[in-house]
């Protein structure tokens, strides 16, 4: 039985997903002092939690002690009731504090999405009491109410169930793309919708310029300050409809100022350190994950080239096209280049990096505009993100209909890259605005890894039959070669 010293009352929720909608009330959790979990249908309502009491100073910094420009991006003046979204890390911390100096009424809001109790050994590591620990007295320095809002079940329909079936079908997907997509500011949203708030905040680094003069005037989403920490990537596939709602108050700010306001505010996670990986696991191994949710199954790995049978896997749900460790293979660095997923094959090379296998053209799916979900009226000359980070292409995108009379789109990038797994996302760019994204798909136009007939053949034998491939080759060690330099979706 889960036992809990602290008070909440219980959060009501809509069940969401952007296909259909929603549905008639749900169960969901309600923690009382000192007692055993329960279960209980009640009337809509959210829980506030009672702060704690932090032993420091209140932190406190009246408007002339802050950088005006620090503020330029939390709407300064208006004297709006904004929901934050608060995790208990830096950067949402001093999202809330700027918006709190700026003169707003705020409510902070931390998202519960971890897992029910049937999962409670296997999440026994999850961090999420530490991170409202903090959550609460960060907001308990300012007096700023904190609510908790449950949506793991929500989460796991929505997010996490999307994650396995991907992988079971070969592709890499990105949860958090999705997450902000469907939950932060999507099941979230509509369970906040009877408050009545003017906006929603988080601590993500991205900017969003809304028209006050022109009010059917669309929404602008444009890349932060900080283009190392720039967060547009995963924001990408939002629709208008959500974007209008939201301001993120670090979209002018450096990363390293960001840190220096946490010391100026003196809050209580500001040595904290920042999270890494996907949101949900904490600090549990991805492949762990996987591997209780979709199990393993021995397969074979190939050189591309030859054909050699190199060793044995856990399944190709394990690999991404660029993957370079966890192959266990000597004489390296291998690298994932192809899989068969029928035969649970992974093909591999250590000529990952020669200029006649690069990458320029591939096709995305699943296509979402920002504004109003219309698709750019010149499609050459943008700018394209494969993957979270600073670097972009010089792109050109032209549209054409799929077999079903979908809308597709033909991404021609003006460099190389080797990295482009199927089920990531590719976001889209004009000069800082970002203007969309959609879903990398696994047809490459013949422009893939040359798998050679011979691996071809044994990939399907040894998909059947792996006794049939006798004992692995032993493989010789090459010479050291200096790669270009370049970092995997998934390394």
């Amino acid at each position: 039985m889960l036992r809990i010293g602290m008070t909440t009352l219980s959060h009501f929720t809509y069940p969401f997903s952007i296909l259909q909608n929603h549905s008639s009330p749900r169960l969901f959790l309600s923690f009382t002092p000192f007692k055993t979990l329960q279960f209980r249908p009640l009337i809509p309502r959210f829980s506030r939690t009672r702060h704690l009491i932090v032993a420091s100073s209140d932190g406190s910094i009246s408007n002339t002690g802050i950088d005006p420009r620090y503020l330029s991006c939390s709407l300064p003046g208006r004297s709006l009731k904004i929901a934050v979204l608060l995790s208990g890390g830096v950067d949402s911390s001093v999202a809330l504090r700027l918006l709190h100096a700026a003169g707003h009424s705020c409510t902070a809001f931390y998202l519960k999405i971890w897992f029910q109790e049937d999962f409670e050994n296997f999440w026994s590591e999850c961090p999420w009491e530490d991170d409202l620990k903090y959550a609460k007295a960060v907001c308990s320095q300012v007096d700023v109410p904190l609510e908790v809002v449950h949506l793991t079940d929500e989460y796991w329909k929505n997010v996490v169930s999307y994650i396995i079936e991907e992988y079971r079908c070969g592709r890499t997907p990105n949860p958090d793309v999705l997450c902000n997509t469907r939950i932060k500011f999507g099941a979230f949203m509509d369970a906040i919708s009877s408050m009545k708030f003017d906006y929603i905040a988080s601590g993500h680094y991205a900017n969003v310029v809304h028209s006050f003069e022109e009010e059917k005037k669309p929404s602008i989403l444009e890349l932060s300050n900080d283009m190392v920490k720039d967060q547009t990537y995963f924001l990408s596939h939002l629709s208008q409809a959500q974007l209008r709602r939201l301001i993120f108050p670090l979209g002018c700010i450096a990363k390293d100022e960001v840190r220096s306001l946490a010391a100026n505010f003196d809050l209580p996670n500001k040595n904290r350190k920042d999270s890494q990986g996907i949101c949900f696991l904490g600090k549990i191994k991805f492949s762990e994950f996987v591997a209780r949710q979709i199990g393993e199954e021995e397969g074979i790995i190939l050189e591309a080239e030859t054909g050699d049978f190199l060793g044995k896997h856990r399944g190709f749900w394990f690999y991404t096209i660029g993957q370079r460790q966890g192959l266990r293979l000597p004489g390296g660095p291998w690298y994932v280049v192809e899989k068969d997923i029928p035969n649970n094959v992974v093909f591999v090379s250590r000529n990952y990096f020669s200029l006649d296998k690069r990458r320029r053209l591939f096709r995305v799916g699943s296509l979402k505009w920002i504004d109003d979900n219309r698709p750019p009226s010149q499609t050459n000359e943008l700018q394209c993100k494969v993957r979270h980070g600073p670097g972009s292409y010089q792109c050109n995108l032209t549209m054409e209909c799929d077999e079903d009379g979908g809308e597709v789109g033909v991404v021609e990038i003006f460099e190389d890259d080797q990295g482009l797994a199927a089920g990531q996302f590719a976001a889209f760019y004009k000069e800082r605005k970002c203007i969309g994204s959609g879903v990398i798909l696994e047809s490459w136009d013949d422009q893939g890894f040359p798998v050679c007939p011979k691996a071809l053949e044994i990939a399907t034998i040894g998909g059947r039959d792996i006794s049939k491939l006798g004992k692995p080759v032993k493989i010789k060690v090459q010479p050291e070669v200096v790669a270009d330099t370049f970092v995997a979706s998934r390394e």
